[in-house]
């Protein structure tokens, strides 16, 4: 399931929106470690970015790495993930590391890539999506609302089980 996209961009480019591969996982890291270099929460760590990479790849039921190419460049990426919604007793996606090169930004990729995942997620059965973003990061605000996302009542809370205890 699934199908590579192919959009023209501008005149002179064709970019293609596909499932990554682990021939992506290099530049998927590069990706990974700008993305988590902006994140309040996370610092990059590319052997557990590499795990993380090719668990998702190996097992279609895990989810999938969305990647938007021009000319094998990977210009931004984002994972879908998959679980079990109890409220809708379907499946839904998650959907993480929504990341375009800083130098390809505001030139209408991440909304490309954003389309792209979302009929990726229809395709694959998925009933709702739900993603997660910085409080301060306004213009991904302004693109997830323009694609029909909206701000939800809900509050995340994180806990990192590495030596945790009561």
């Amino acid at each position: 399931m699934g199908k590579v996209m192919k959009s023209k961009h501008s005149r002179a480019s064709v970019m293609q929106t596909t499932k990554a591969t682990l021939e992506d996982i290099p530049q998927l890291c590069q990706l990974l470690n700008s993305l988590f270099e902006q994140e309040i929460e996370f610092t990059p760590d590319e052997e557990a970015q590499i795990r993380g990479l090719k668990a998702i790849m190996s097992n279609s039921e895990i989810g999938h790495i969305l990647v938007i190419k021009k000319e094998n460049i990977v210009l931004g990426m984002v994972n879908l993930l998959y679980t079990i919604s109890t409220a809708l007793g379907a499946k839904v996606g998650i959907l993480e590391d929504m990341v375009i090169l800083k130098s390809c930004r505001s030139q209408g990729i991440g909304s490309e890539l954003i389309v792209f995942a979302i009929e990726f997620a229809k395709e694959n059965g998925c009933k709702r999506l739900t993603l997660l973003t910085d409080v301060d990061n306004i213009s991904a605000h302004q693109l997830y609302t323009t694609k029909g996302f909206c701000r939800s009542s809900m509050i995340p809370f994180r806990m990192t089980l590495n030596n945790f205890t009561f």
